[in-house]
């Protein structure tokens, strides 16, 4: 039997983004291993019935102890006779291919799920990233990115292969086959039936950009609706004293970590999504399967799902103005909300997880037979 290493920094990497290529591999007959920061004893990591590694990687490139972790690292593909290393994350990508040249495994994959250098990206992160990706894409076999803007960008680098497979996929039929009762689950969240629901998920992170929505809806003057925030952060404290500043404490909603998303979007309106940066958001996806029109940000990942004026509107993330005429007019006009609604449906299918799944078994094949 054929082992693979799958190497990442955090260990919910595996349950969250890994679960397809996981069952991929192990129907192609591969004994999966996984090497993480393992401290996360989560049910969800327990089900996908990998060989886990521990070892003490740390995220910051900054960090010394990331000394140890190569070490551990090398020793761990020293112990198993692994016939392909795919690594994960920024820190994962640099330590499992140093790891892997000095040990002498190939293939090594390496998949970039949204570059640190991108257009319009701090400076020092072009200063720091860039020399990095270029040095070791020389170690890489096959260089896997998740959209076209990084795509473009790998293909300048050294790898021997460049691939671009748009994400991890998404469950399209989560959705369409969700029985529940949209004015119910509204009545459980205490929003009348005509009022039009504004819908935010992720992180309450700098990087997610829940700022510019919340003062977009502070010039929505005379409008039925109110916004809902799914998530949790360091941000929190200050997105409500802001809010508390707009007034519009009865049209912000925080909702916390929740287990009913999917029940929650098909009982919203229009999905918001200022983030400064991705790689190809999963909650756009699922946002779109759902049916709800997007008013994102126009950055890398984002252009890649919609199309302006079609699938919804790409504003500048700072544009507080241009996201309160965006959302003023979906609020307003419920047919074109119908016909987002629908193109967005049907345009989310290209990247579900069957059609991601099929493209990553042709990858790991062409290892297989190597």
């Amino acid at each position: 039997m054929k082992k693979i290493l799958i190497v990442s920094t955090v260990s919910r990497q595996f349950y969250l983004f890994e679960q397809g290529n996981i069952e991929v591999l192990k129907t192609l007959g591969y004994e999966v291993h996984g090497a993480a920061s393992f401290d996360d004893k989560n049910e969800r990591l327990d089900d996908l019935k990998i060989i886990k590694h521990h070892f003490d990687i740390q995220r910051s490139p900054y960090s010394f102890k990331n000394l140890k972790a190569y070490r551990q690292l090398k020793k761990i593909m020293k112990s198993h006779k692994f016939d392909a290393i795919h690594c994960h994350s920024p820190m994962g990508g640099v330590l499992a291919r140093l790891a892997a040249k000095s040990v002498g495994i190939t293939p090594i994959i390496y998949t970039a799920h949204g570059f640190h250098f991108y257009k319009g990206a701090p400076l020092v992160n072009w200063l720091v990233y860039y020399p990095i990706e270029k040095l070791l894409s020389k170690y890489t076999d096959i260089l896997i990115t998740i959209n076209r803007e990084d795509y473009q960008a790998a293909k300048k680098l050294n790898a021997s292969k460049v691939v671009h497979i748009p994400g991890i996929g998404v469950d399209v039929n989560r959705f369409s086959d969700l029985v529940i009762s949209r004015e119910d689950k509204r009545k459980e969240l205490g929003i009348s039936k005509d009022t039009v629901i504004l819908l935010s998920i992720g992180e309450m992170i700098r990087r997610k950009n829940h700022e510019t929505a919340i003062k977009a809806l502070a010039n929505l003057n005379n409008q039925n609706f109110v916004y809902l925030i799914c998530g949790k952060g360091e941000e929190e404290g200050n997105l409500r004293r802001l809010v508390k500043s707009l007034s519009l404490e009865d049209k912000v909603k925080f909702l916390g970590f929740r287990n009913d998303v999917p029940e929650i979007c098909i009982a919203s309106d229009i999905f918001v999504f200022p983030s400064y940066q991705e790689g190809l958001p999963v909650s756009v996806m699922e946002a779109m399967s759902a049916g709800l029109p997007i008013v994102c940000s126009e950055i890398r990942g984002n252009t890649d799902l919609i199309e302006n004026g079609k699938g919804g509107y790409l504003l500048n993330p700072k544009d507080e103005e241009g996201f309160t005429r965006s959302i003023k007019k979906l609020i307003e006009n419920k047919e074109l909300r119908q016909l987002i609604s629908e193109r967005n449906v049907e345009e989310v299918r290209k990247y579900s997880k069957e059609n991601i799944k099929d493209r990553m078994k042709a990858i790991y094949s062409g290892v297989k037979e190597q």
